[in-house]
């Protein structure tokens, strides 16, 4: 997450190019959100810190870059492993029990939002940070009893746990999720609703 960044900056740094980060609000602790791009970020985790050490290698690099924070990506990428629409709906056509923490808030981000606002983010020639994200905030859970309400799966599956069930090596953030207002005012961006973006994955995917 460091080193990569520091090569890509190297380079980009010996032939002018523009370099546009993706960062995440895992720099954050989780605490008091959602945050905007002016609050402070304190990561809890060694993944968060050092997606903020990559942040801060752009911020003194001196180069022409843009960085893009989201989180809790879903959405149909070709060649990547299913996203976690995908894997609720077929553990749940295939009579699984789930287990979902409700204690996790964020702002689900649907992947054509993301390549929409960073395709903003270059059309309007935008550099430092932005907060790219989905339009509605909710925890994890209930995020998927939307999923499947909407391809009318059987919900009792779906068990309510907490994260430290889970017993995690890692801290997550719980109470996180990023203000898009930036976005929307500066580039346009506008979200799809968790509805609209599952319709659009039903048509890709035939789900």
């Amino acid at each position: 997450n460091v080193t990569g960044v520091e090569n890509l900056i190297h380079y980009a740094k010996s032939v002018d190019a523009k370099l546009i980060h993706i960062s995440t609000d895992y720099v954050f602790d989780g605490e008091n959100g959602p945050y905007d791009e002016t609050k402070i970020p304190n990561p809890i985790s060694y993944y968060g810190r050092t997606k903020l050490a990559s942040e801060n290698a752009l911020l003194t690099s001196g180069i022409n870059y843009a960085i893009v924070r989201t989180n809790v990506l879903y959405g149909h990428a070709k060649y990547g492993r299913p996203d976690f629409v995908k894997w609720v709906v077929t553990s749940l056509r295939d009579g699984k029990e789930i287990n979902i923490v409700d204690d996790q808030i964020n702002n689900p981000t649907f992947l054509d939002d993301l390549v929409k606002g960073i395709d903003g983010l270059i059309k309007f020639k935008k550099t430092g940070l932005y907060n790219i994200g989905g339009k509605e905030f909710l925890n994890r859970f209930d995020f998927t009893i939307r999923i499947a309400d909407f391809f009318d799966l059987d919900k009792s599956r779906i068990k309510r746990i907490k994260t430290a069930d889970l017993n995690q090596p890692a801290r997550r953030p719980l109470k996180s999720g990023l203000i898009i207002l930036k976005a929307e005012t500066e580039i346009g961006y506008k979200p799809h609703s968790i509805e609209e973006s599952l319709i659009v994955m039903k048509r890709e995917l035939g789900l």
